[in-house]
């Protein structure tokens, strides 16, 4: 029988799109507490263009990116338990190398899939509901009838907080970079949302709170959104800060915060899920609101394996609404 060729998606540098390529690689070997996945579906995200731009560095050249994918197992290296050959899983996070047809992973950062959930859906979701559910539900004290701005709207994390703060019964206001996003922004619960290139975010927010502001700024925007999310607080609110796809924030004095008590924090989702039991519990509360309908997890579009240079041109430019998989 002939042997499969196994590929993976590497940087040999930094840059654009075209730096991603497609490349034959031996299938690997699982370690000690590790399983070789076979992937099914790859998560797409826009931490992944930060490796490739080289905001976020890689451990080393040649590097395969991606930090969610969901499929099957394949095989079992010592001391694992827990997990059989067969078994459907997904994950998120480090180490590296999602953008491929298999790869070994640690076992104790293994999800098994349940059933009822594809693995499109899983791959399309998990990460992006990991850090939702911490938005939500650690990282601010957020209660029923409490008011936020997310910032980016209609991307995939924005579309999923905001069925889910919805149903929770948090108001979310949204911002987006284009205003012919707003639709799919309301359609997931936003009471209002503003297109932030055209109007001022602030001055709307204040209008829509009787002029107190919002609770929490929900900020992956970073550089262009970073000081006025400040503005759009109500005294004691919090900003978090948790990407910076425009750019890096400007420095901040903390004296700014001083007038109104404000609180910063940037939050990172593998501190919030560094124990097993923490990942677990994440796991569940996320497949739960999946499997009984209150987010919509299906990806907006499933790229082709080899279509990744487009699949990144698309993140990069806000060119797609939603999650997005790459499909094997």
């Amino acid at each position: 029988m002939p042997s499969v060729t196994e590929r993976a998606i590497r940087i040999h540098a930094y840059g654009p799109p075209e730096t991603l390529r497609i490349e034959s690689i031996d299938k690997p070997v699982p370690g000690p507490r590790e399983v070789l996945i076979r992937h099914t579906a790859i998560g797409l995200n826009f931490v992944e263009v930060y490796f490739r731009r080289g905001t976020f560095s890689v451990p080393a050249f040649p590097a395969v990116l991606g930090n969610e994918g969901a499929g099957v197992v394949e095989a079992l290296g010592p001391e694992v338990d827990g997990f059989v050959v067969g078994d459907r899983v997904v994950y998120a996070d480090g180490p590296l190398g999602a953008y491929a047809t298999v790869r070994t992973y640690p076992a104790d950062r293994l999800v098994r899939i349940p059933e009822g959930i594809s693995d499109q859906q899983a791959a399309a979701s998990f990460l992006r509901g990991i850090t939702a559910r911490m938005l939500l539900k650690e990282v601010v004290p957020l209660q029923a009838g409490d008011t936020v701005l997310f910032h980016a709207a209609a991307g995939g994390l924005g579309l999923l907080f905001a069925r889910w703060a919805t149903a929770l019964g948090i108001r979310v206001i949204g911002t987006v970079s284009d205003g012919a996003k707003s639709d799919a922004a309301r359609r997931a619960g936003c009471i209002e949302v503003i297109d932030r290139t055209r109007d001022d975010f602030v001055a709307e927010v204040r209008a829509l709170t009787g002029g107190e502001g919002v609770t929490a700024v929900f900020d992956a925007v970073g550089r262009d959104t970073f000081r006025a999310s400040l503005d759009a607080l109500r005294p004691r609110g919090t900003l978090v800060a948790f990407g910076k796809a425009s750019g890096d924030p400007p420095l901040l004095d903390p004296f700014l915060l001083a007038p109104k008590s404000l609180h910063l924090t940037w939050p990172i989702r593998p501190t919030y899920v560094e124990d097993r039991g923490a990942l677990e519990r994440g796991a569940a509360d996320l497949f739960d609101v999946i499997a009984r309908g209150v987010v919509d997890v299906e990806p907006r579009r499933v790229y082709a394996f080899d279509d990744i240079v487009e699949a990144h041109r698309d993140m990069e430019n806000r060119g797609r609404l939603g999650a997005a998989v790459l499909g094997i």
